[in-house]
């Protein structure tokens, strides 16, 4: 028997998601990628969804481990930069903000505080600061889940339907949250 641990399962794991999408990673299939039985993957894992936020939390360490805010920097442009980032990371991912989508972000927690209070020092109220991060990140996870499902089937689109590329999208979406949270903060 093949001797695993917790890291080289969870990396085994998004290695089988990008070679064949999430509907097809099963414990079954990673146990005989790793040469191992079934069974043993539960000493790390007691069932697939603990599996899953395992991987989320992997998948998303480059968005995790980027800079955090520094005082002076200008909080328009950190939440572009921010969230842009997180976009990037999803797609780094075969399936990554399905992935993603529904998890709890434990281990970021201090990240996140450290985001918001920097909003909130730059002067965006606290509550406004939280709803835009909270409808950024949603606003992410959806346009990439839409961009990593497009078979490229535009051309079923009436002739008179513009066609707009994902990243064009994604930054008229992007632009319009900051937009609408500079109003709200009078900046």
């Amino acid at each position: 028997m093949t001797k695993i641990n917790r890291a080289a399962v969870v990396a085994e794991a998004l290695d089988l998601l990008d070679e064949v999408g999430l509907d097809a990673v099963s414990t079954r299939r990673l146990a005989k990628r790793l040469g191992v039985e079934q069974p043993a993957l539960y000493w790390y894992f007691r069932t697939k969804k603990d599996l899953l936020a395992a991987m989320a939390e992997a998948a998303m360490a480059p968005h995790a481990t980027a800079p955090l805010p520094e005082p002076g920097d200008d909080w328009q442009e950190w939440f572009l930069d921010n969230t842009r980032s997180f976009r990037r990371t999803l797609l780094m991912r075969r399936d990554g903000a399905r992935v993603h989508a529904g998890s709890t972000p434990a281990g970021d927690l201090h990240r996140i505080r450290r985001k918001m209070d920097f909003l909130v020092t730059s002067g965006v109220p606290e509550r406004d600061a939280q709803m835009a991060m909270l409808a950024a990140g949603r606003f992410t996870v959806g346009s990439v889940l839409e961009e990593q499902a497009d078979t490229g089937a535009s051309g079923e689109l009436p002739a008179d339907v513009p066609v707009i590329d994902h990243e064009s999208a994604f930054e008229a979406g992007l632009a319009l949250i900051l937009n609408g949270l500079v109003q709200r903060a009078g900046t």
